[in-house]
């Protein structure tokens, strides 16, 4: 089954705790804190791999979490970090993050790797909290929690030559006739429901990739006819062949049927009309082909035009040979996407501004959101005095007491900061 179209839950590895603990050996009376800190959580990562074609393991695991990192140890041991999640997909994979609409990567080359969600920092164990006032720290922190995110996959097929055209004018017969590939051949619209790759091999070593890519009708780039999950994948390939029906089975017009598709194509991507194109005209065999074929070069003169048919293998061969001359000649197009990931590469990255502190009222809690002190909650472990008090300090210094206290907070009130809830004292 071909899948082309996925969306995954994704988290790092929590961050391990670090531990309290002391220097315990003989003939060394109050050795002091030597708490480990915690290992670092597992990233997932996401990396291509060429044998794959399709997203469908997608439809059977929808959640992906690393390993968190391991608790430090006594005597100053780091907790081991948590293994990273490795996640294979096909190449020509897009990434988004679903919530945000972000573009994440644009996962080509076999090999390629892209992070789509990072462990948490191990905590720090009491040894880190040691210093000439506090000599003895009773405190350690939790792991941080590791990144979590709802990623969208989309497969969008690599090949170098992709047949485009209405469904029923035979881009399937021509590609069996070209390759071993075996799609399902039928007599009704849209016989073939997902792109059908095919390898064709001209001797000598050389070859190149082909792709039957499902049918368009007028309005496929509006979504008409499944149309925006078939134009996708003409977006990778270098040539694209027109396949025109030259009897007119249908009863349509060769003329007319290019005409729409070409319009069709710039509506979806303006950029597609400097892809190099050539037209097959197609079912050369079946009676008044000759004349449409005719027509259609009076009206189109600047088209490369290959008279063959897929059912006869007729005019196959020098069809073949020119297509793999502009293969050779055409780069690999990349999309406007994939420009900008090029860009990201060598963009300079400067922090974040800082993100305000919000203070809300809802049902007689204030609730106070902010990423960071939402964070050092998670990684406050309140059943050490120490590590309260610390706390306690950090929301002083950062304002946060002040900050409720313009909202209107008194002594006893109730405070939450993200699944922590606790009495607000003035």
């Amino acid at each position: 089954m071909f899948v082309d179209h996925a969306v995954i839950y994704v988290k790092g590895g929590n961050g391990g705790n670090g531990i309290v603990s002391w220097r315990r050996e003989k003939y060394v009376p109050k050795g002091g804190p030597a708490g480990g800190d915690g290992g670092r959580g597992g990233d997932v990562v996401l990396v291509v791999d060429e044998g794959l074609r399709t997203l469908i393991d997608f439809r059977y695991q929808r959640h992906f979490k690393a390993k968190s990192g391991e608790p430090g140890g006594p005597s100053n041991r780091h907790g081991a970090d948590g293994e990273d999640l490795v996640i294979k997909v096909p190449p020509g994979t897009v990434v988004r993050d679903r919530d945000t609409g972000e573009f994440l990567g644009d996962l080509v080359r076999p090999g390629d790797r892209l992070v789509v969600a990072r462990g948490g920092r191990g905590g720090r164990g009491n040894a880190h909290f040691a210093n000439s006032v506090r000599k003895a720290p009773e405190m350690a922190e939790k792991g941080e929690p590791g990144e979590e995110r709802v990623i969208e996959l989309e497969l969008r097929v690599l090949a170098d030559v992709g047949l485009v055209g209405y469904p029923s004018v035979g881009k399937s017969t021509l590609l069996r006739a070209m390759t071993r590939a075996e799609p399902k051949v039928g007599a009704y619209p849209f016989t073939t429901l997902h792109p059908e790759l095919g390898v064709v091999e001209l001797g000598d070593g050389r070859s190149f990739v082909m792709a039957d890519l499902p049918g368009l009708i007028e309005g496929a780039h509006e979504g008409r006819g499944l149309g925006h999950q078939f134009l996708r994948h003409i977006e990778r390939t270098r040539v694209l062949v027109h396949v025109i029906d030259m009897a007119a089975v249908d009863g349509r017009d060769p003329v007319e049927d290019y005409r729409i598709i070409e319009d069709e194509l710039a509506k979806y991507r303006a950029e597609l009309a400097d892809r190099p194109r050539v037209v097959a005209a197609n079912k050369m065999d079946l009676p008044h082909a000759t004349e449409n074929l005719a027509r259609f070069r009076a009206a189109y003169p600047e088209l490369e035009v290959f008279p063959l048919s897929g059912a006869t293998h007729q005019g196959i061969q020098p069809f073949a040979e020119r297509l793999y001359q502009l293969v050779q000649a055409t780069a690999v197009p990349t999309s406007a996407e994939t420009s900008s990931t090029d860009e990201a590469a060598r963009k300079v990255y400067r922090l974040p501004d800082e993100k305000p502190l919000k203070i809300r009222k809802e049902d007689g809690v204030f609730v106070v959101e902010h990423p960071e002190i939402e964070k050092l909650v998670k990684m406050t472990n309140f059943d050490q005095y120490d590590a309260v008090k610390r706390f306690q300090r950090i929301m002083q210094a950062r304002g946060v007491d002040d900050a409720l206290r313009a909202h209107g907070a008194k002594d006893g009130d109730v405070i939450r900061i993200g699944d922590m809830v606790f009495d607000f004292v003035d």
